[in-house]
C-alpha cells in the first residue's frame, strides 16, 4: 500500500535509518522516493544487513542522488561475514557508515554462549573496520546491553562516532552520549506500549538526537501495521517534539542538524 500523504516541505529530514533495498519496495520505489523527496526528506541512509543486500544497496545509492548506504552484518547475519566482500564496499563514496552490526541476544535461550561469542567477535571486527575507514558506525543492540555497552566503551575513544539504531530506551547504553554516540529514535515512540522509551527521552542529550524509520518495519501510528517509507519520519519528529516539549520545527531542525554532523561531516 502506498500512503500518499502531504508534509511541509519546507522542513528537512534525514532518515538514518531505512532499508530501501527490501523487496517490498520493489514495485514502487520511484514513487516512494518521489513523494519522500518532495515533502521534506532530504536524505536517507541504506544500512547493511546481510552481504547479498549490499549490491542492491549500492545500486539504489547511485540511481538517487540523496540516497546513501552503510556496509555491514546484522547479528543474525553473521555466518555470511566475509570481511574482504565488505572491504570493497566500504572503499565507494557513497558508503558512509559500517553496519548495522552489534549484538542480538532476543532469539538466544541464555545457554548459547558460543553464538554469544561469534556475535562479538564479528561486532568487534566491524568496529575495527570503522576505526580503519574512519567511518561512523550504525549499532544494532537486543536484548544485550552489558555486552554492547562494555564493548563500545572500549572502543569508543578510537571510533568516528556511531549512533544506537532504534534506541531501546537502557539507561546503562544512555551513558555512552558522553562518549559520542547518537541515539536513532523511531515509529516505537508512537507505540502505547512505549512508556519507557517516553520516559528516557528527555534525558538524551538534544544533540546526540536522531531521527529513523527502520522502514518498511516499526510503522508509527496511527498506520501501524502498514508498510513504513521515509515519510512517516514526520510523525516520529512530531510525537518527539510534544514530548520534549519543543515545536515540531525545531525538533526536526535538531535531529537534521545532529544527521549532518555524525554521518556528513568531513573528517
Amino acid at each position: 500500500m502506498f500512503l500518499d500523504l502531504k508534509f511541509d516541505n519546507n522542513l528537512k529530514i534525514i532518515d538514518t535509518h531505512c532499508h530501501l533495498d527490501s523487496d517490498v519496495f520493489l514495485s514502487d520505489l520511484d514513487k516512494v522516493l518521489k513523494h519522500s523527496f518532495e515533502n521534506g526528506i532530504d536524505k536517507i541512509i541504506i544500512p547493511g544487513a546481510s552481504i547479498k543486500d549490499l549490491k542492491r544497496a549500492r545500486e539504489i545509492a547511485y540511481k538517487y542522488e540523496q540516497v546513501y548506504f552503510a556496509a555491514g552484518i546484522h547479528p543474525y547475519d553473521i555466518e555470511h561475514y566475509d570481511e574482504c566482500i565488505l572491504r570493497e564496499f566500504l572503499k565507494d563514496h557513497k558508503c558512509i557508515a559500517v553496519g548495522e552490526c552489534g549484538l542480538d541476544y532476543y532469539r538466544l535461550n541464555g545457554k548459547d554462549e558460543e553464538i554469544k561469542k561469534k556475535q562479538k567477535e564479528v561486532f568487534i571486527a566491524q568496529l575495527k573496520l570503522a576505526i580503519e575507514f574512519k567511518k561512523p558506525v550504525i549499532i544494532h543492540s537486543r536484548e544485550a546491553n552489558e555486552d554492547t555497552y562494555n564493548i563500545l566503551k572500549e572502543y569508543s575513544s578510537k571510533l568516528n562516532g556511531g549512533v544506537l539504531h532504534c534506541f531501546n530506551a537502557s539507561e546503562l547504553l544512555l551513558d555512552l552520549a558522553k562518549m559520542g554516540f547518537y541515539f536513532g529514535i523511531g515509529g516505537i515512540v508512537t507505540f502505547k506500549n512505549a512508556k519507557k522509551l517516553v520516559q528516557i527521552l528527555p534525558k538524551i542529550p538534544k544533540d546526540k538526537l536522531l531521527i529513523e524509520t527502520d522502514a518498511p518495519y516499526l510503522t508509527p501510528e496511527p498506520f501501524r501495521g502498514q508498510r513504513n517509507t521515509p515519510l512517516l519520519t514526520q510523525l516520529v519528529g512530531k510525537k518527539m517534539s510534544e514530548i520534549l516539549d519543543i515545536s515540531h520545527k525545531e525538533l526536526l531542525k535538531l535531529c537534521y542538524q545532529n544527521s549532518i554532523n555524525l554521518f556528513f561531516k568531513e573528517n
